[in-house]
């Protein structure tokens, strides 16, 4: 991640150039019925919230959403919570420690009880483990017809386009060969394993994609 301090905060510019157009997205699909945070409010988890520009720029526009930040990087608990802080409807939890490869179980989920997963750029840069963890989970914590949704580049039919993403993928398999730009069709391979269906791809600014998948 290239980031960048600005006093508690980091700054990613991934996050501030693609984090309007995810919330563009977000808004076509995020149900609330309220402008207040309530007992029943939905509960919006992010996995691998990396510097919390995201789940900031979401909240406010949400104000009847529980937004609840998770990373398995500590050392980014700061910013996260930084950004948390500063949010004005006050409807965003303190990050929790989530390692996806673990059940959601592990830290006080119960089965059926997310109203929306999201997750950016994580799948390509982790091994493919997390991937699988992160659709198990969704599989079994998201409420029945509730949403996870994921951004980043794929590819598709095993072909990655353009050549920035070719050139990408190579980077990161130099990296790390755990690594890489990952498949839709694996993904929905991976969907139909954990009773979650692709219903909507949307295509998005820098050859990324915004990925939303339905619990059946």
């Amino acid at each position: 991640m290239s980031c960048r301090y600005t006093d508690e905060k980091l700054i990613s510019p991934a996050a501030s150039r693609n984090k309007d157009p995810i919330l563009q997205v977000l808004k076509r699909f995020i149900i609330s019925d309220t402008d207040q945070i309530e007992d029943e409010s939905p509960l919006f988890l992010e996995i691998s919230s990396g510097t919390g520009q995201h789940v900031s720029h979401f909240a406010p526009h949400f104000p009847g959403v529980k937004f609840q930040p998770s990373e398995v990087d500590k050392t980014l608990f700061k910013s996260i919570s930084y950004y948390a802080s500063s949010c004005p409807t006050n409807n965003i939890i303190q990050p929790i420690f989530i390692d996806i490869q673990n059940k959601l179980s592990y830290y006080g989920f119960e089965e059926g009880s997310v109203d929306y997963m999201f997750n950016a750029n994580m799948i390509h840069i982790s091994p493919f483990e997390c991937t699988i963890g992160l659709f198990e989970n969704a599989g079994v914590y998201l409420k029945p017809e509730a949403l996870m949704i994921t951004y980043g580049p794929y590819s598709k039919d095993g072909i990655i386009t353009p050549q920035s993403n070719i050139s990408f993928h190579a980077s990161l398999r130099s990296r790390n060969p755990l690594w890489g730009i990952r498949d839709i069709n694996d993904l929905i391979k991976l969907g139909d394993e954990n009773n979650l269906s692709l219903i909507d791809t949307v295509e998005m600014p820098a050859n990324n994609m915004t990925l939303i998948w339905k619990k059946d």
